[in-house]
């Protein structure tokens, strides 16, 4: 019995930074989404064209992009408590700033303002679960993070569609801002750098989660980072994603109602995606661990990927081709929900390859993923200027998704950055 609730307790501990960790990731993703899903709003308030509008919504890919591997690194050297709360406690400032923008400027520099203090978020979320999980579970734990950020997908147009019918776009801002301050708040307050610090944490969970990974145990190792052939692979597949993932987070909303003709009533399905999206991770990180102990990390990681993201290419293209309103929602939602499946096996893949530097080496994959999401963002607009068609912009996202398919395909895990720097050989090889 007493084994039994020892075992109930160091659960209880994990499972408590894996929800901070959840929530973080929800709030990340309403805050994101707010925007596209109030665009018509705010596009008519304050006069707002496509071209121009494009540029507000990679205002943000663009500096959180910049700034995702210095925030990253700041983790792996200073620590997860003090950085995350510095990232929420600065995006939600700035999100609650935007319902104060009067015009297209101020909302530029707003929301470019908001990409930087949101950089580093999901690189530091991975230095946590490197440091507070075994190996075994770091894939499911990436599937719990992403499936809630996808739950903010599925809650933005139903949260933020009737605020901002009863209260105006401008509250729905404010609103925002006003939880992200709460959450930084109860993460100052609850969470420990390493499992080993927290009180509520036994002997027995720190064995199971394994050696430590220390930060700032030394400088962060740039040249090998930067030499690794594998986590550049990783780093261009992730930008070509970018360019589908994108699409969902910025544009999608829009696309419903000038070329599927859904209503503003109707861009509430824009939440259906990102449901699937929940499920995707969520089974993802199983598929991955599963298929991981059966066939091996390196197989595994780098077939999950490769096979779902064609599968999402021919999807986009269908959406762009397959016309009417029961179509349109059935084939996004799959399309999204495919992307997904893929994610906690990227993520995974990412970890094993940085390791105590995962925070740095996720930060260079999603700066790569942010670059590829702002090209896609801001070129979106252009075509539609340019071709008047909503439709036009998928075939090309759809074929930069391909792309990221046969790139996933190559990546090794099993050639990490320690063994590059000859660092902790047993431990690489042990993973």
């Amino acid at each position: 019995m007493k084994q039994s609730s020892g075992r109930q307790r160091r659960w209880r501990q994990r499972r408590w930074v894996l929800t901070l960790l959840g929530l973080l990731s929800v709030l990340t993703f309403l805050d994101r989404l707010a925007i596209a899903v109030a665009a018509p709003g705010i596009q008519r308030d304050l006069h707002i064209g496509p071209r121009a509008w494009g540029w507000i919504l990679s205002a943000y890919v663009l500096a959180n992009g910049l700034f995702e591997m210095p925030s990253g690194a700041m983790g792996d050297r200073h620590g997860q408590r003090g950085e995350l709360t510095r990232i929420v406690t600065w995006w939600s400032g700035f999100t609650a700033l935007t319902g104060w923008c009067r015009g297209f400027w101020q909302l530029l520099s707003v929301r470019f303002l908001f990409g930087v203090g949101a950089a580093g978020a999901y690189p530091n979320a991975a230095g946590v679960i490197a440091r507070w999980f075994p190996p075994r579970e770091r894939a499911r734990c990436q599937g719990v993070v992403w499936a809630a950020s996808r739950l903010g997908g599925v809650l933005a147009p139903l949260l933020i569609v009737p605020v901002e019918r009863y209260w105006g776009w401008r509250a729905v801002f404010r609103l925002l801002g006003v939880l992200g301050v709460v959450w930084a708040a109860v993460w100052y307050a609850r969470f420990r750098n390493h499992p080993s610090e927290h009180p509520g944490v036994s002997m027995e969970e720190l064995e199971e989660i394994g050696p430590a990974q220390p930060h700032g145990a030394a400088v962060i190792p740039w040249r090998a980072l930067l030499g690794s052939r594998q986590l550049w692979l990783l780093v261009l597949a992730y930008g070509c994603y970018g360019c589908g993932s994108w699409f969902y987070f910025s544009w999608f909303p829009v696309w419903m109602v000038h070329s599927a003709g859904f209503s503003l009533n109707g861009v509430l399905l824009a939440s259906l995606p990102f449901a699937m999206g929940v499920a995707g991770n969520l089974a993802g990180g199983e598929l991955g661990d599963w298929l991981a102990i059966r066939w091996g990390a390196k197989a595994a990681l780098r077939a999950i990927p490769a096979v779902c993201l064609t599968l999402t290419a021919a999807l986009l293209c269908a959406m762009a081709t397959i016309h009417g309103k029961v179509a349109t929602v059935a084939l996004s939602s799959l399309g999204f929900g495919m992307m997904d499946l893929m994610l906690p096996s990227a993520w995974a893949m990412c970890i094993a390859i940085g390791r105590q530097w995962s925070g740095t080496a996720t930060g260079m994959m999603n700066t790569a993923g942010q670059a590829g999401g702002f090209l896609a963002t801001v070129g979106f607009g252009y075509v539609v200027q340019t071709t008047g068609s909503y439709n036009a912009p998928l075939f090309v996202i759809a074929g930069m998704v391909a792309v990221a398919a046969l790139l996933f395909s190559r990546v090794d895990v099993t050639h990490t950055v320690e063994q590059a720097t000859g660092l902790n050989p047993a431990e690489t090889a042990s993973c």
